[in-house]
């Protein structure tokens, strides 16, 4: 025990002085999260620091990790952006899913969704490039309106099409993966398809300025995305903060059901 908790020292004491030598934690241990964010919100109750396991998502945007200091840190998992619409593959990916691994960290992958292209040949693109990895976190079908894309922005099916296409899309995916995926999605998008009433799967909330009890009125949820400017040691820039809805021994007993 006292070996245990002297390398435990060493680990934070080099993670604090910023070293990129600093060795991986014992895998399962759980730290707390020393993060900051470069514009606070005053949330409701409850507030994120309510939740004992914080992690991050990541994506292209963050082009400098260094995974062992920031699982030090508090990085207790990360969602990684693979794949979006039916031909992109983040060029992070495959970096971020290798070194997150290497450092302890329980990484999953996400999906952004376009509506140009068909559910099965979106759900074939992700499978093609995302690998079934041991004790990995189920797969994410990210959900939001796309206004940004030169082909894509002005094509917002009605809702029960969009359903259909989640539904083709996720059925897909977990008879591969033999995980039943998460859904993240944003508030507007929640309300405009209706997905108070798409029930058998778990949530990622986005809801950066109220808590998810104020923004999605109802609706139960497993993964809290709080904050789009989080700071943490061995992450340069910004980056998005997420909390899991409960306690360490919750999260042991989700991981333990849910990680393949």
């Amino acid at each position: 025990m006292i070996a245990r908790l002297l390398a435990l020292f060493v680990l934070l004491t080099l993670a604090a002085c910023g070293s990129g030598s600093a060795p991986p934690a014992a895998p399962g241990v759980l730290f707390a999260p020393n993060f900051r964010d470069a514009k606070p919100v005053d949330f409701a109750h409850p507030s994120p620091a309510r939740f004992a396991v914080h992690g991050i998502d990541a994506a292209r945007f963050q082009t400098s990790i260094n995974w062992n200091i920031a699982r030090a840190n508090g990085v207790n998992f990360a969602f990684l952006k693979a794949t979006e619409g039916g031909d992109l593959l983040d060029i992070e990916f495959k970096k971020h899913w290798r070194k997150a691994g290497r450092a302890g960290v329980v990484r999953g992958a996400y999906h952004f969704y376009y509506f140009c292209t068909t559910p099965e040949v979106q759900a074939q693109w992700f499978i093609r490039n995302v690998p079934r990895s041991r004790g990995a976190l189920p797969p994410v079908l990210d959900m939001e309106w796309n206004p940004f894309s030169p082909t894509c922005a002005k094509v917002r099916p009605p809702a029960a099409e969009v359903q259909r296409q989640m539904r083709v899309w996720l059925r897909i995916v977990e008879a591969h993966y033999g995980q039943r995926p998460i859904i993240y999605t944003t508030p507007r998008f929640y309300e405009e398809n209706d997905l108070k009433s798409f029930r058998g799967y778990e949530y990622w909330l986005r809801t950066t300025a109220k808590t998810p009890r104020e923004a999605f009125p109802g609706q139960s949820w497993r993964f809290w995305q709080y904050s789009a400017t989080g700071t943490i040691p061995g992450i340069k820039g910004d980056v998005d903060l997420n909390a899991f809805s409960g306690s360490r021994a919750e999260w042991n007993a989700w991981l333990a059901r849910r990680a393949q």
